[in-house]
């Protein structure tokens, strides 16, 4: 099936609502490309080789969690941005990018995705918000901090940094997906057990140490790479669509 580019995004923009959100970069839609839309590629980051494969599969639209025009960044379109703009462009390719609205969606979102997978029970988000970006929630079974981060790793496919802090189970998690490693002071606040985010800082290793609470570092990329192919796939189901998730490896 084939629907009107403006539908899909009047409908993305919908779901995720973000007006809602103070966000570090434009939502929605970034790169207008034709007019029509029939296949979808979804990934994590619109980088080159991402549009590359959407140019391969002869897609046309690109849904992402980490698009382009980030608050303060060099706005010159040369170089790397010219790259990935020119061949966007050339394709006729739409690019399509939520970040935080993306990270908070209570069904779709990383943060539930990423619960979702891991079997966290969702009790609720970090904060009092109608959008929480981060979620509070329960283990099914209480788990040693060093058993979790082995299901963790297995489960991501990559082995997660551990901060064993103490010698008490996870029974209680906060967790938020990517670079959110400075939520370590509000999850110690919920007196949570322990802490789960994407990236990890110098700083949070000494926070998680004197706050007592262990604390896992999963990988920003690994972490986020459940959010943009769920809301892809949601709207492909909804209009007939065509829909392939790329991963593109990053170690980050």
């Amino acid at each position: 099936m084939t629907i009107a580019l403006t539908e899909l995004v009047a409908a993305a923009d919908e779901l995720l609502q973000p007006q809602c959100f103070s966000d570090y970069c434009p939502n929605g839609l970034q790169v207008a490309g034709r007019d029509t839309v029939t296949r979808v590629v979804s990934g994590v980051t619109a980088s080159q080789a991402l549009i590359d494969a959407a140019v391969e599969r002869g897609a046309d639209a690109i849904i992402v969690h980490h698009g382009y025009f980030w608050r303060g960044e060099d706005p010159c379109v040369v170089g790397m941005k010219k790259r990935r703009l020119a061949t966007l462009l050339a394709h006729d390719i739409s690019l399509i990018a939520y970040h935080l609205p993306l990270d908070a969606h209570p069904e779709l979102g990383n943060n539930a995705q990423l619960a979702k997978i891991l079997g966290i029970e969702v009790e609720g988000g970090m904060d009092s918000s109608p959008r929480p970006v981060g979620n509070i929630g329960r283990l099914p079974q209480p788990m040693s901090a060093r058993d979790f981060a082995t299901h963790v790793g297995a489960v991501l496919g990559r082995e997660p940094l551990l901060e064993v802090v103490g010698d008490h189970p996870i029974r209680s998690i906060a967790w938020c997906t990517g670079g959110a490693q400075s939520y370590i002071d509000k999850a110690a606040a919920l007196g949570v057990d322990a802490y789960l985010s994407g990236e990890v800082s110098e700083p949070t290793i000494h926070s998680a140490r004197e706050l007592g609470v262990h604390y896992i570092a999963a990988g920003h990329h690994a972490t986020e790479r459940y959010g943009a192919p769920a809301l892809a796939g949601h709207l492909a189901e909804r209009f007939g669509l065509q829909h392939e998730f790329v991963d593109i490896d990053n170690p980050a």
